[in-house]
């Protein structure tokens, strides 16, 4: 548990450094199109008119604008380190690396409909994106990291 916990504090930065922090030409080009996924996703799901570049009006006086923050990266990056930090099979951990990205965009992109429709004036956007949207994603996250447990063996991994 000492050494999990260890090197999951030195990869959370670590992988926040590469894929996240705004100088990092990996995370320039990542967060370019994770964003660019999600509002795809809400221009085709959305009415007409409601996405415009990176606005999504809410109704004629308010509108959220969709960052970095909201294309989905920030749980990726903590379950990837999770996972990185548990000893297991490269192979096990890369394939749960990809099936937790899957997840997570799919999850976040249903988060951020579920914002744009819901959120019918600004008062409610709290409860939809910062309690109802976070715990979405949260619960996801747990129960992925779950089941990557799950399939592992109890066996060490020898280095």
């Amino acid at each position: 548990m000492k050494r999990f916990t260890i090197t999951y504090l030195i990869l959370l930065p670590l992988l926040f450094a590469i894929f996240y922090w705004t100088v990092s030409p990996v995370a320039k080009f990542i967060n370019y199109y994770q964003t660019k996924l999600a509002l795809w996703f809400l221009h085709t799901t959305l009415d007409a008119g409601r996405v415009d570049g990176v606005d999504v009006w809410i109704n004629s006086h308010y509108k959220i604008f969709i960052t970095n923050a909201c294309n989905g990266m920030i749980p990726i990056l903590v379950l990837t380190a999770a996972i990185l930090a548990y000893p297991s099979r490269w192979i096990k951990k890369l394939l749960w690396i990809g099936i937790s990205y899957i997840v997570f965009t799919s999850m976040n992109l249903f988060r951020l409909y579920e914002v744009s429709v819901f959120v019918k004036k600004q008062s409610d956007f709290h409860f939809y994106h910062d309690i109802l949207g976070n715990l979405i994603l949260m619960v996801t996250g747990l129960i992925l990291f779950y089941f990557y447990l799950k399939s592992t063996t109890s066996q060490r991994v020898i280095r």
